[in-house]
């Protein structure tokens, strides 16, 4: 049980950082760094508040019991208030518990989306395409920006591979259970005998590292630029615009070929590199913090196969917490993907709690 004692420090927290910000005279790194910690605990406080009067009320209500004067009526009273207290307060201290908890710094970042076709051919770059669709719809109703970084089209109007940025707040917490292998089962529009076929796209979802986030020394990077070319070979530019960067330590390797402008394809592919390395440094850490605990969704392993998307049921099915929605349609357009979000992240907390008790 969290204590009184505790949840009145969290509102003198609150309060101390209301009066700082109202300060004429702190400092502008200050203000930021207390601006976003009132933020945080703004969106709890009433809880907080309504949780510490909860233990009030309680202690006043066994004192009633306890109270060998109280008459039988009071007392009847006093106990069926007691057992609402009780169940109030199990709610009251879920929701604290979980503002609480560790929290992983990446979550308030934007975030890098890189899609893949996998198997299935020209089928699956056209799923691809589908994610990518719901991806930018999704960042629409959340008031989010998508931004193309790099792309590689099919012959079938899908895309090979698409990397692009989202923006907004907090994009990074509610898109990072999206990295894994996505599965379809549909009937192609090339499928003459009607029959299903399976394709799969892997995502990858990477949280936007800034350079004070990550150092790379220049001197372990590798810089090829070259000529970028267009679809079969054909090229697309007189000049040596695209660049390849590799990242000699860890092997890692982006190249971007876009833009018409070689500092510009630089500029795009540091901005990758930085996350991947950003990433994989961030899941080392998240592994050797959760060697204890075994998490259902919070691997990031690209290679597990996380979800099906069955056009003939108009299904999806994410496999980590076994929730079928059959609202196929509606989430790919968006407009109910924030359910099987917000279920993904609700498991993630209930583990977390688990691994603390």
């Amino acid at each position: 049980m969290i204590s009184l004692e505790k949840l009145e420090s969290i509102i003198q927290r609150y309060n101390d950082l209301e009066a700082s910000l109202s300060k004429t005279d702190i400092d502008k790194k200050e203000f930021v760094k207390n601006s976003k910690e009132y933020s945080s605990i703004g969106e709890i406080i009433e809880t907080v508040k309504s949780f510490a009067q909860l233990h009030k009320d309680k202690e006043d209500l066994k004192k009633i019991l306890d109270d060998k004067k109280s008459d039988k009526e009071i007392k009847e009273m006093a106990e069926a208030d007691l057992d609402e207290t009780k169940l109030k307060e199990i709610e009251y201290e879920k929701k604290v518990k979980v503002f609480l908890l560790p929290r992983d710094e990446a979550d308030e970042k934007n975030a890098i989306v890189e899609i893949r076709a996998g198997t299935g051919g020209l089928e699956a770059s056209l799923f691809a395409a589908d994610l990518f669709g719901m991806y930018q719809r999704v960042s629409s109703i959340n008031g989010w920006r998508a931004e193309v970084l790099s792309a590689s089209a099919s012959e079938a109007g899908g895309y090979k591979e698409i990397i692009f940025t989202i923006t907004g707040k907090n994009v990074f917490s509610k898109l990072k259970f999206e990295s894994g292998v996505h599965r379809v089962q549909r009937v192609p529009d090339t499928e003459t005998q009607g029959r299903i076929h399976t394709s799969a796209a892997t995502v990858a979802v990477l949280a936007e590292a800034e350079e004070v986030d990550i150092k790379i020394d220049e001197g372990d990077l590798r810089i090829d630029v070259f000529r970028s070319g267009g679809p079969g070979g054909q090229s697309v530019n007189t000049t040596d615009s695209a660049v390849r960067i590799t990242h000699i330590p860890t092997g890692v390797v982006v190249a971007i070929q876009d833009e018409k402008s070689q500092h510009k394809n630089k500029a795009k592919a540091m901005t990758i590199l930085r996350s991947r390395l950003y990433e994989a440094e961030r899941l080392r850490i998240e592994k050797e913090r959760s060697v204890a605990r075994k998490s259902q969704i919070g691997t990031g392993d690209r290679s597990e196969r996380i979800r099906t998307y069955n056009f003939p049921q108009g299904r999806v099915s994410d496999h980590r917490i076994n929730l079928t929605l059959h609202k196929l349609s509606g989430f790919l357009a968006g407009d109910d993907f924030a359910e099987m979000s917000d279920a993904l992240q609700m498991k993630h907390q209930e583990e977390l709690l688990e691994s603390v008790k």
